[in-house]
Order: structure tokens, then C-alpha cells, then sequence
């Protein structure tokens, strides 16, 4: 909600000439879709009487709105075929004071628009009836912008940080309920292999706490979660944070109440036309983070890969 705010504030403060429409109401509070629409709105009416480079940047900002929210200004500078600056003048057109509060509107509204399920299935319909381009083609789109997203110098840093707490861990729980309860079992699955002190949280049968108590100084929990907020995530949260084991938690902003207490954060976009959250940025950074610590661990995670590998192969596991 934080980000909302402050995306709603910098619309208010950069339009010095909206109509009485745009007047913040406490009645009748506007979301961030309306912010955005609003930008949207101002833009197309005021393409027209801009310069070539301009209206090309322009263009691409309406058409494009996902990837503006999550790129830097140089990748959307130059899937735009512009420079930086062009896009730095284009929000400035528009009364912004920079880039940031210009981006800023787009991801306020993308995040708040991931949250209701129906809402995105009902806009994933409309997209169909009423655009000429394909929903494949958004599909990836989307799924580039996300991991293009992920891939920061800041995240790399965060990624070396949370193998290292990884290496140094007793015990490892992997914990995600619903929706991502697949990133906690892919962390876990493809973890185990080279750490075998990596557990997968299932809470099955109210086994949850039974799960967790184990869990001390010393241990680490990684846990996954993005909007709607699953019940049970923030129940094992309670646990963990009581037990004093280190924390990771993979989610989509900062405002996420998964974040109060954790060592490390990493907010990842899940924007998608399809009707569910993107967990495509969560599963590359969870490719990233493990290899990571295979690539700085001991060479006893590489012998455990070949020991795993060997035993397969003995069960019969692979189809040759």
C-alpha cells in the first residue's frame, strides 16, 4: 500500500492541471488503475503535438505498460528505440519531476490489479474481444519484463548474500502454501540434491507446527508468498520468527506482510495477463540463488549432486 500511496501522491502533485476529477476523496477513494488511466489519457492527448523521438517513446509507453512498470529507463529506452533522456523529457512533459515517480504510476497500478483473481480473469476475456495482438504475445512479453526486472545489480548482490546464508545454515526449511507452493517445492527439490539439509514445509493433516518447532538459531527459512496473502503463510511466519532462525522471503513488494523481520528480501514482479500471478522472476531466482551456492560452496555439494545423480541411475529413475 505504501507504493500506492506514493504512486497516487506523485499523480497528484505532477497535474497541476487536472480536472476536478482527479481531486483526492475519502468518499470515493481512486485506485491506482484510475491513476493510471488517467496518464494513459494525458499522454495519447498530448502524443500528437510532440516531437518524432517523443511520440515514438510515447508510443510505446501506452502500448507497453507492463514493461515500463519493471524495466530500468535504459531497457525501456531501448525496446523503445530511444535514449534514456528522451524518456527522462516524456515524464517531464507530462509535470513529473523524474523518471521514477513517472514509473512509478505504472507499477502502483500493475501490483494493485494482481491481487483479485476474478478481476484479472475478467480483463484477460475483454483483452481477447477487444485487441488485435495475441494474449500468447503478452504472455511473453510479460514473463521477459518480470525476469528483466530481476535481473539487477542490487539482486545480484542479495542473491551472493542469501546463498552464503544458505552455505551457512544447520537446516533449511523451504515453506510456500498454495499458489507457490510450487517455488517452495521446486527451492526444496532441486536444493536437496547438493543440500540435503534443505526441508520442504508441506503442513499437511494441521502438521504444521510439528513442522517448524524444530526450528532454531542457527536455521533458516525460506518462504515464499505473493498477493493474495495465503493464511497459512503467515501462520508458519508467526513460527519462524519466534524461533530465531534467519529468514528469506521471496515476494512482490515491500508492503508484502510477509516482510516485517526477514534478513532478506526479495520483491519480484508477477505482472501477467493471465488470470493468476507470474511465478516465472520467483523460479529464476531460485535457479539463481542455488547454483550460486553450488558455485561458492564446498566441493562436497558437487559430490553430493553425483552421488544423487548415480543413485537414479541405479533405480532405474531415467529413460535412456
Amino acid at each position: 500500500m505504501l507504493k500506492l500511496r506514493a504512486a497516487a501522491s506523485a499523480l497528484f502533485l505532477y497535474f497541476p492541471g487536472r480536472p476536478d476529477s482527479m481531486t483526492p476523496s475519502t468518499d470515493n477513494p481512486l485506485t491506482a488503475e484510475d491513476h493510471l488511466s488517467e496518464l494513459s489519457r494525458r499522454l495519447a492527448d498530448a502524443s500528437p503535438g510532440l516531437s518524432p523521438q517523443l511520440r515514438q517513446a510515447a508510443a510505446y509507453v501506452l502500448d507497453h505498460p507492463g514493461e515500463v512498470a519493471f524495466q530500468s529507463v535504459r531497457g525501456s529506452a531501448s525496446a523503445a528505440g530511444v535514449t534514456p533522456s528522451t524518456l527522462v523529457r516524456l515524464a517531464k512533459k507530462l509535470g513529473f519531476g523524474s523518471y521514477e515517480p513517472f514509473r512509478q504510476v505504472f507499477q502502483a497500478a500493475l501490483q494493485e490489479g494482481s491481487s483479485e483473481l476474478s478481476g484479472r480473469a475478467t480483463r484477460l476475456k475483454q483483452h481477447s474481444r477487444t485487441r488485435a495482438n495475441s494474449v500468447f504475445g503478452d504472455i511473453g512479453d510479460s514473463a521477459l519484463a518480470n525476469v528483466a526486472a530481476l535481473l539487477t545489480a542490487d539482486n545480484q548482490t542479495r542473491v551472493e548474500a542469501a546463498a552464503q546464508r544458505l552455505l551457512d545454515a544447520r537446516r533449511i526449511a523451504a515453506i510456500g502454501f498454495r499458489d507457490t507452493f510450487t517455488c517452495a517445492y521446486h527451492f526444496a527439490y532441486v536444493g536437496r540434491i547438493a543440500m540435503p539439509h534443505i526441508e520442504l514445509i508441506r503442513g499437511l493433516e494441521g502438521g504444521l507446527l510439528t513442522e517448524l518447532a524444530p526450528l532454531g538459531e542457527g536455521d533458516l527459512a525460506v518462504v515464499f508468498g505473493f498477493a493474495p496473502y495465503c493464511a497459512e503463510t503467515l501462520r508458519a511466519l508467526e513460527v519462524v520468527r519466534r524461533s530465531g532462525a534467519g529468514l528469506i522471503v521471496v515476494t512482490d513488494t515491500l508492503s508484502s506482510p510477509l516482510v516485517p523481520g526477514a534478513d532478506l528480501v526479495f520483491n519480484l514482479a508477477s505482472d501477467t495477463p493471465h488470470f493468476f500471478p507470474s511465478i516465472l522472476a520467483a523460479i529464476t531466482l531460485i535457479e539463481a540463488m542455488l547454483a550460486e551456492c553450488v558455485a561458492r560452496g564446498p566441493a562436497e555439494l558437487v559430490d553430493n549432486v553425483t552421488r544423487f545423480e548415480q543413485r537414479m541411475r541405479e533405480l532405474g529413475a531415467y529413460v535412456e
